[in-house]
């Protein structure tokens, strides 16, 4: 773990071992914990303003090899429509992906084409899926099915079982670790079967504005690992988010002729 920078080096470890024993929530009714939801949702969606920002994200194979891709990433939250625009590396340059409704296009400035994807699919081959890049939806699309009491580093959270309620829900089972902040500060994503896909760490948030917006955010893919002198180690993927901007977007951003036109 050498290479990996010390404050982030233990949510890596909690990643393969138990920090706590959980302890049971004081009764409450899960009314109040979907409650919760809605406040983690108002503390990280912007719906007033728009949100422009430079996403480099990192990804780490398996043994050592890593890929680095920066992206400019355009939220509306609104009216749920995203454009993210890949910035590097150059043989990627040009390459966009569009949500306006309920569509995702994916488009590819070498031969101008969209194409439609989902977003369950994974951004540039990283453990990113493109759900990541949408607002947070998670009251709408999910309910509390149980719920306790745990230790998170400096943190103390509650910790969320969530079941999907539609099928827009990225991941049908999940699992959050909400501070008293109401901000989620590690996820865990579940296949029906139960079988964990992906484990979401956000160790800190910056302020922009009154707007609470990840600064950085590690994650692992549990379907992607090694076994490396005894110990299995899983793909990790760091996002970092930079020059976060609240100024409002022109209209035509989220459209499809401004990704044909910004690659030209």
């Amino acid at each position: 773990m050498t290479d990996i920078p010390i404050p982030f080096r233990r949510w890596i470890i909690t990643f393969a071992i138990a920090l706590l024993v959980p302890t049971a929530v004081p009764a409450q009714t899960m009314e109040t914990h979907q409650q919760r939801l809605q406040r983690v949702d108002a503390n990280l969606n912007i719906v007033d303003t728009d949100l422009q920002a430079e996403y480099t994200i990192e990804k780490r194979d398996p043994g050592g090899s890593s890929t680095t891709t920066v992206a400019a990433v355009f939220r509306r939250d609104r009216t749920e429509q995203f454009l993210v625009l890949v910035l590097e590396p150059a043989v990627d340059k040009g390459r966009g992906y569009l949500k306006s409704g309920d569509n995702i296009w994916l488009y590819d400035p070498a031969d101008r084409t969209f194409t439609f994807t989902s977003a369950r699919d994974r951004f540039q081959n990283s453990s990113i899926r493109t759900s990541d890049f949408e607002r947070s939806n998670l009251a709408r699309d999910y309910r509390v099915t149980a719920a306790t009491r745990e230790s998170l580093g400096r943190f103390d959270t509650v910790v969320l079982d969530l079941e999907a309620t539609t099928n827009r829900a990225a991941f049908p089972r999940i699992r959050i670790w909400v501070s008293e902040d109401d901000l989620v500060r590690k996820r865990e994503d579940y296949s029906l079967s139960g079988q964990l896909l992906r484990t979401t760490a956000i160790p800190s948030y910056q302020r922009v504005g009154n707007r609470s917006i990840p600064a950085q955010m590690v994650i692992l893919d549990h379907l992607v690992s090694r076994t490396i002198n005894g110990r299995t180690v899983f793909e990790r993927t760091t996002v970092t988010i930079r020059n976060p901007s609240l100024a409002p977007l022109a209209d035509a951003v989220f459209t499809r002729d401004y990704l044909e036109r910004v690659t030209r």
